[in-house]
C-alpha cells in the first residue's frame, strides 16, 4: 500500500483539543495591547476587563438573566470541583460516565466526597450512559461533549423540566459549538482554552438561581479549601461574579480571552461559531465516510461530537493488534505527521482507546480540515508499509 505525498499542508496544522488552536489572525501583539500587565486585577481597569469578559460570556452565550457567571481558578476542572465540594451531598446523586473526565468526577463523588447515595452510570468510549434512567429527584453530574470520547448528549430532553435536584454540566469542549438548554442546567462549567482559544488555567462557572438556592442552603459536612468557597456568612460571594476574582489571574490570559470573544462578536456571535464547528466536522466526517481503514469512534450519527472528533482505525491488520500495538501504530503516524508541520497533537487521549483526536471547533478553518485528510491517509499508508517491510 502506498499513497503519494500531498503536496500542500494546512496553513495552521494545529488540532489540538486542549488547549486548542487560536482564533484565525490571532497575534500575540494584539492581545498586549489589550492586557493590563503589571497592575492589580483589583485595579479599577483590569477589573472592569474582568467583568467586560463576564458580560461577553453572558451576552454571547444567551446566559438568562438571573443566572451568575463568574471566573474561578484551575480551569474547567477547577470549576467543576469546586461546584461538586461545595454543593453535592444535598440530596441523592447521579454520576454519568462515558469518558475520562466523567470517570474522574465519579471517582471524586465516590473516594473523596463518599456521597452515600451516588449511583455511577458508566459507558464505554463512544457510547453513551443510560441517561434515561436518572432519577427526578437526584443530582445529575454528566459532560455534554465528551472531551475524551467524542461522545455528546444530543440534547437535554432527557432532564426533567420539574427535577427536584441540581444539574451539573461539564460544557468545556460544547460552549461556543453547541446549542445548551439552559433551563435544564443549574451548573454549567468550561474553559477558555477549549472553542474559545484561550489560554489555560482559568474556568468560567455559570450558577441558575436554583443553584444559588443551594449553596445559600446547604452547608457541607467537609473542609472546604479558600478556591472552592462560593459563599460567605451564608450568602453567595457575589464579587466572584462580577470581576472579583477568588485569587490571582492572569491578566495577559484575561485580555486573550477578550480577544477571541471580540472576534466571536465579529464573526456573527454564537450562530457563527456553531456552524464553523458544524463545517469543520462535516468536512472531516466526509472524508471518514470515504476511508476504507478509519471510522468515527461513536457509531450513532446524533451523538458525534462536532469539537472533539475521536476515529479509531478499523483496517483489519491494525484491529488485529492489541491496545498497546495500536496505540504504538498511531504514535508513529503522528510523529510523521508533527515532522512534516501537517498536523500537531492530534494523539487520542491517553486513557482513551487507540486512535486519532481532531479538534474541529470554530477556530479552526476548514479549508485546513480539507488540507489534514489526505496526510492522514499518507501517514496511515506510511506506517503500514514500513512496518510491513520491517
Amino acid at each position: 500500500m502506498s499513497f503519494p505525498k500531498p503536496r500542500s499542508t494546512p496553513a495552521r496544522p494545529e488540532f489540538s483539543s486542549g488547549p486548542c488552536p487560536k482564533r484565525p489572525g490571532w497575534s500575540a501583539a494584539r492581545v498586549a495591547e489589550l492586557a493590563f500587565l503589571g497592575r492589580s486585577h483589583r485595579a479599577k481597569e483590569p477589573k472592569a476587563q474582568l467583568k467586560a469578559v463576564i458580560d461577553q460570556i453572558t451576552r454571547l452565550l444567551g446566559v438568562p438573566e438571573g443566572y451568575k457567571v463568574g471566573i474561578v481558578p484551575a480551569s474547567d476542572t477547577g470549576a467543576f470541583e469546586m461546584a461538586m465540594w461545595s454543593m453535592l451531598g444535598a440530596r441523592a446523586v447521579d454520576m454519568l460516565v462515558w469518558e475520562s473526565f466523567g470517570a474522574g468526577w465519579a471517582t471524586d463523588a465516590v473516594k473523596q466526597l463518599k456521597l452515600e447515595d451516588c449511583r455511577v452510570l458508566e459507558a464505554g468510549y463512544g457510547e453513551l450512559s443510560d441517561i434515561l434512567s436518572v432519577r427526578k429527584d437526584a443530582d445529575i453530574c454528566f459532560t455534554w461533549n465528551g472531551t475524551t470520547s467524542g461522545a455528546r448528549v444530543p440534547d437535554a430532553d432527557w432532564i426533567a423540566a420539574d427535577r427536584k435536584g441540581l444539574t451539573f454540566c461539564d460544557a468545556t469542549s460544547a460552549a461556543f459549538a453547541q446549542p445548551l438548554d439552559w433551563d435544564k442546567l443549574d451548573v454549567t462549567t468550561f474553559s477558555w482554552q477549549k472553542a474559545m482559544g484561550g489560554e489555560g488555567a482559568h474556568g468560567v462557572l455559570i450558577l441558575s438561581p436554583r443553584a444559588v438556592e443551594r449553596l445559600e442552603s446547604f452547608t457541607p459536612d467537609r473542609p472546604l479549601p479558600k478556591i472552592f468557597r462560593l459563599t460567605k456568612g451564608g450568602k453567595l460571594i457575589d464579587g466572584i461574579f462580577t470581576g472579583a476574582t477568588i485569587n490571582t489571574p492572569s491578566m495577559l490570559a484575561v485580555a486573550d480571552a477578550q480577544d477571541a470573544l471580540n472576534w466571536i462578536e465579529e464573526i456573527g456571535g454564537l450562530t457563527a461559531t456553531m456552524a464553523r464547528a458544524d463545517a469543520n466536522f462535516t468536512a472531516l466526517q466526509a472524508w471518514v465516510d470515504r476511508s476504507d481503514w478509519v471510522e468515527n469512534l461513536v457509531a450513532a450519527p446524533s451523538l458525534r461530537s462536532n469539537t472533539s472528533v475521536c476515529l479509531k482505525i478499523t483496517d483489519a491488520d491494525v484491529a488485529a493488534m492489541d491496545d498497546a500495538g495500536q496505540k504504538a501504530f498511531t504514535k508513529e503516524m503522528v510523529g510523521l505527521l508533527e515532522a512534516e508541520a501537517a498536523a500537531y497533537d492530534i494523539n487520542g487521549y491517553r486513557d482513551a482507546p487507540a486512535g486519532l483526536r481532531i479538534w474541529c471547533g470554530a477556530t479552526v478553518d476548514t479549508a485546513d480540515i480539507e488540507a489534514l485528510t489526505p496526510w492522514l491517509d499518507w501517514a496511515f499508508a506510511t506506517v503500514k508499509a514500513a512496518r510491513a517491510a520491517a
